[in-house]
């Protein structure tokens, strides 16, 4: 019997390791997709928006996620179910939040519901270098020095509503920020291809930007229309 509950013992310890080694792997990855979207684009489809109940949003690109990824293409999510959003944590940065990652899903919101699902299904498995306030305290920081708007502007590319070459836009952002983007397109509510999100790839410290070792699944056409918002 002694024998038997030793072996019983032992089974139980090495359950144990293999679930904790499971759960630091599941938060392993490679890099982040920085995402920001443009509210236009966002606005300018078959699908409503609505603006937050703070206001309008300016009109600048604002953040969508930072996302962990795998070189395979694939990625993690909803990785630790036992640590949700707390809104506690984050209540120095809701001001900056509201400006930079602003909500525009409809009902109209204050934000939490989108950082909230942002935290648990992206920013969860991210724990092993961000605890949840470092997740959006960097999130935000990354768009500081990724000021998207400004690096098209400066190259004339302007939220007119006018078509301009994919490859120009491309071009722009990467003279802006140093780093190849990706351009994902949405179609305008005349079916129209536009400017709707841009990808740029954060090494998995979330400290500095560095070249996509993959790109998302996707296509623009070569013109693209930049919608005013």
């Amino acid at each position: 019997m002694e024998f038997q509950g030793s072996i019983l013992i032992k089974a139980i310890l090495v359950l144990q390791c293999f679930s904790i080694l499971c759960a630091s792997q599941s938060q392993d990855f490679d890099f982040f997709y920085f995402v920001q979207q443009w509210p236009g684009s966002y606005c300018d489809s078959k699908k409503a928006c609505c603006y937050p109940t703070t206001g309008k949003p300016d009109a600048d690109f604002g953040i969508h996620g930072l996302w962990p990824n795998y070189k395979d293409g694939t990625y993690p999510s909803n990785c630790d179910p036992s640590k949700p959003f707390d809104e506690s944590q984050i209540s120095g940065l809701t001001s900056s939040l509201q400006k930079n990652w602003p909500t525009l899903a409809c009902p109209s919101g204050d934000g939490i519901t989108f950082w909230t699902h942002e935290w648990e299904k992206h920013g969860t498995c991210s724990e092993s270098v961000l605890n949840q306030h470092d997740y959006f305290e960097t999130t935000l920081n990354l768009k500081q020095k990724a000021n998207l708007l400004k690096a098209l502007t400066s190259a004339g590319i302007n939220a007119d509503g006018g078509s301009y070459s994919l490859s120009n836009i491309k071009t722009a952002i990467q003279d802006g920020v140093g780093f190849a983007p990706f351009i994902e397109c949405n179609r305008d509510s005349s079916g129209n291809s536009q400017l709707y999100q841009v990808y740029l790839c954060v090494d998995n410290s979330g400290s500095d930007f560095i070249d996509c070792p993959v790109f998302p699944h996707g296509k623009c056409g070569p013109e693209i229309e930049f919608p005013t918002f």
